[in-house]
């Protein structure tokens, strides 16, 4: 008997969206099928992936995702993000998708802040996958905490004079660009400003870092000693940086559901074709009813975060700002996302527990999912805001 796989939203014939979106979803299908889902393995394990990757993702028009045409991206439609996203996500390598799109967090202060001698400089050869972009936010001693950044920018003449240190910072390795966060005015938000600085400026190094998951994401701490920056490479106006680093949030936290949601149709499907050829006691596994209930009740969540990710999509595209909804949005995916994976791994007993599949690498994954972008604790703190829950906390 052929089973019938739960549709979870990817075949059915009256779509949310556009013609133009499904040929989208088929186009960087073909892509991932082609060009990471048969390396996913082996560039993990190298910790690495090749840098003509950037360059095919971009003949696809992929790295112009969420990008004005004016900047020579293919438009700011989050439906675009959220199906890229998701393909990316289903090759079963957060690793290779978090660097591959480290511009999508990078550049966007770029295309919004910038003077157009930097866009015209910088955007063009990062949305043509031959130069790479980063964001350097985080510190030693601060992750969410951004008011309080340490690294220092002084104006002296035509540059800004930079010291401190960046870390955890995704592409930190082989970038060519870094919107960096740094201090050029007094303590709090008001004093942040965002300075690119480019790979190979004098005194500035990188220490590369090791990681549970996400093996294929080259990570690095940043050090800055004394890093010469021209003024011209500000973006933005001086101590208005966090204008930019705002500006980013809504489509990097959809962009990081939508990939949890593809992690988990990539686990869902790993698990059932196992549960179909392996056998116990002489039965397939999918004949246990114990089995059959665990694939129904990851169907069950696996829709929710699909019709809750859709829904948002829509209304951002219509130009709301829900705020709340896209802190929740992004706990409910993470959160779904160690459920599912814990419950694939299980499905596939010892044989999930080596190398080499998605269900292991996944599961080994996404923890980072629920701190990256904003921490859960951050989200709800964020949403509680937002719905007015701190006028009944005083």
């Amino acid at each position: 008997m052929q089973l019938q796989l739960p549709d979870f939203g990817l075949t059915r014939k009256v779509s949310r969206f556009s013609p133009e979106h499904e040929a989208f979803r088929e186009t960087v299908a073909r892509f991932v099928s082609k060009e990471i889902a048969p390396n996913a393995t082996e560039w993990d394990e190298a910790g690495e992936f090749p840098l003509e990757l950037y360059g095919k993702a971009a003949e696809i028009g992929l790295m112009g995702v969420m990008f004005p045409e004016s900047v020579g991206g293919s438009g700011t439609d989050y439906a675009m993000s959220y199906i890229g996203a998701t393909e990316l996500g289903r090759a079963g390598c957060g690793g290779i998708s978090a660097s591959l799109m480290s511009h999508s967090i990078g550049a966007p202060p770029i295309a919004k802040l910038g003077s157009k001698e930097l866009k015209s400089r910088v955007l063009a050869p990062i949305l043509m996958g031959e130069k790479i972009s980063a964001l350097a936010i985080t510190e030693p001693g601060g992750g969410s905490d951004v008011q309080s950044l340490k690294t220092t920018a002084k104006r002296v003449g035509e540059t800004y004079v930079v010291n401190g240190e960046k870390t955890f910072i995704t592409s930190g390795m082989r970038a060519d660009y870094y919107t960096t966060a740094v201090r050029t005015g007094e303590k709090g938000l008001q004093g942040i400003s965002l300075l690119l600085i480019e790979k190979g400026m004098k005194g500035f190094t990188q220490t590369p870092l090791k990681k549970m998951g996400w093996w294929a994401s080259d990570t690095a701490t940043l050090h800055f000693d004394n890093v010469e920056v021209p003024a011209q490479n500000l973006i933005g106006a001086e101590n208005a940086g966090f204008l930019g680093i705002m500006q980013n949030f809504n489509a990097e936290r959809v962009f990081l559901a939508s990939g949890c949601y593809g992690h988990m149709l990539a686990v869902f499907e790993e698990a059932l074709e196992w549960a179909q050829t392996r056998e116990t006691f002489d039965k397939p596994l999918i004949k246990r009813q114990v089995i059959r209930h665990k694939f129904v009740d990851m169907a069950m969540k696996i829709q929710a975060v699909r019709c809750t990710i859709e829904d948002l999509v829509l209304r951002l595209n219509a130009g709301e700002n829900p705020i709340a909804e896209i802190c929740m949005l992004k706990n409910l995916a993470t959160s779904t996302l160690e459920w599912v994976a814990n419950e694939a791994l299980q499905v596939l007993g010892g044989a999930g527990y080596m190398r080499g599949t998605k269900v292991e690498r996944i599961y080994r994954e996404t923890k980072v999912m629920s701190i990256g972008g904003g921490a859960t604790e951050i989200m709800k703190d964020l949403a509680a805001r937002q719905l007015g829950f701190d006028n009944y906390a005083r």
